[in-house]
């Protein structure tokens, strides 16, 4: 009895510091991603004023999703040392920083300047991506999709208001003399310092630094990591457990999709004649797609497994992109269906995957995996961001959606191949060895 006693104790506390690490992060996510996605619907366009060229306006965005990945990947080491909090509040700072710089960019007319303070915002969406895995740290096996997919949702609360506000945010702009394009700008960086401030009060102990302690037997020192660099460690983990591989280049086709398409509806609607307010609402209706129904995703990746859940999630894309393919210029049911379900897609896809990367990645190099594979899904978000607004620029929108047809099919592949390596590995097995 004493021995039970000795296990069920442990359980419970580690059940009750999960269950306020989610809820913390459940605020921090609503807070965080009003600052990160307010300056969808205006990037474009502001970037295409700067830059005198449509076929550069898809640059900011594309810069804010390189800077994401590479921040990702440098604030990968500093939370393994650290711990999330830290890694966390660094992401928001530097983001809010970036959103002021954009302003700054706006006022002095220089398209350089907001390359660079769109980089620095993708500071802030490394943040959200890491909390997201910050959600598992102390999840088991049976509730770690359903942990990320909550805190995921979160996003719906700030990301759904934050394209709303475009339109009073440009008539502040006007109010106090800065460019109405910059609005959104100076507003998101107000919600990425109030993300940094709740993430720095709230979120103690530190969910990270608490299950290395836990794998440690409780021992107050780090556990000791391979030697080597994060890129070398996570291809000998991906070497030694392939599934990996294929939820990573899941992920990262999953998301240049997404950002490619989404980066340009806002030019395509506006050639129709679409105000900056009825662009916001198609947008909202995108990202309500991509996280309103999270929870739900999670809830049926633990229920059937990550990988059919992926393969779903290919399935609803290529839906989604023929419907964007037949969307006329302006507002119009086609390309607001499109976007929704692009969003969905999205969200399938990507809870699915990210959950395989965080119970198949070994804690030791837990944080250098997820680094490297935010840093991927980046670098390819980016580069398809930055075709993207080359191939609307030559042969229009409806091409990029066809085109894109073909990242969607390597989805699927992913989730087939996952499958696969899934059932050789042993489900959730890994985890349990790795903790």
């Amino acid at each position: 009895m004493t021995g039970l006693a000795g296990r069920v104790e442990p359980d419970l506390v580690a059940g009750a510091l999960q269950r306020r690490t989610v809820r913390v992060l459940v605020l921090t996510q609503a807070v965080g991603a009003v600052g990160i996605t307010i300056g969808i619907a205006t990037a474009s366009l502001l970037a295409r004023d700067l830059s005198g060229s449509e076929a550069m306006s898809g640059l900011a965005q594309t810069a804010q999703v390189l800077g994401a990945a590479v921040i990702s990947f440098l604030l990968a080491p500093l939370m393994a040392r650290r711990g999330r909090r830290t890694g966390l509040m660094t992401g928001y700072v530097v983001g809010s920083a970036g959103g002021l710089t954009a302003v700054l960019a706006g006022v002095v007319g220089s398209m350089a300047l907001l390359l660079v303070g769109a980089m620095m915002l993708g500071a802030a969406t490394s943040a959200n991506n890491a909390a997201r895995y910050a959600a598992t740290d102390l999840a088991t096996d049976a509730n770690r999709a359903r942990s990320l997919s909550v805190v995921v949702w979160a996003t719906t609360i700030g990301a759904v208001a934050g394209p709303n506000l475009t339109g009073p945010a440009g008539a502040l702009a006007d109010a106090v003399g800065i460019p109405e394009l910059t609005g959104p700008f100076a507003i998101g960086a107000i919600g990425m310092l109030l993300a940094a401030l709740a993430v720095g009060l709230l979120l103690r102990p530190d969910p990270l630094l608490t299950a290395q302690r836990v794998a440690a037997g409780g021992a107050t020192t780090p556990v000791a990591r391979p030697t080597g660099s994060s890129w070398s460690r996570t291809a000998a983990t991906v070497r030694e457990r392939p599934v990996l591989g294929y939820a990573i280049a899941g992920l990262a086709l999953t998301h240049a999709t997404m950002i490619g398409v989404m980066t340009m509806t806002p030019l395509h609607m506006e050639h129709g004649g679409s105000g900056l307010e009825v662009i916001g609402v198609v947008i909202s209706v995108h990202v309500l797609g991509m996280f309103a129904f999270s929870p739900l995703v999670g809830m049926l990746a633990d229920r059937v497994g990550r990988p059919p859940v992926l393969a779903a999630g290919g399935g609803v894309l290529l839906a989604a992109l023929l419907l964007c393919a037949s969307a006329p210029a302006g507002m119009s049911w086609q390309v607001t269906a499109g976007l929704f379900l692009l969003g969905v897609g999205w969200s399938l896809a990507m809870v699915a995957s990210s959950t395989l990367v965080a119970e198949h990645a070994p804690l030791v190099v837990r944080t250098d995996v997820q680094g490297v594979s935010d840093l991927v899904m980046g670098l390819t978000a980016a580069a398809a961001g930055a075709v993207a607004g080359v191939v609307v620029g030559a042969a229009g929108y409806p091409a990029l959606a066809l085109a894109s047809l073909l990242l969607v099919l390597g989805v699927l592949g992913c989730a087939a191949r996952a499958m696969v390596e899934s059932r050789a590995a042993g489900g959730a097995e890994p985890t349990r060895r790795a903790g």
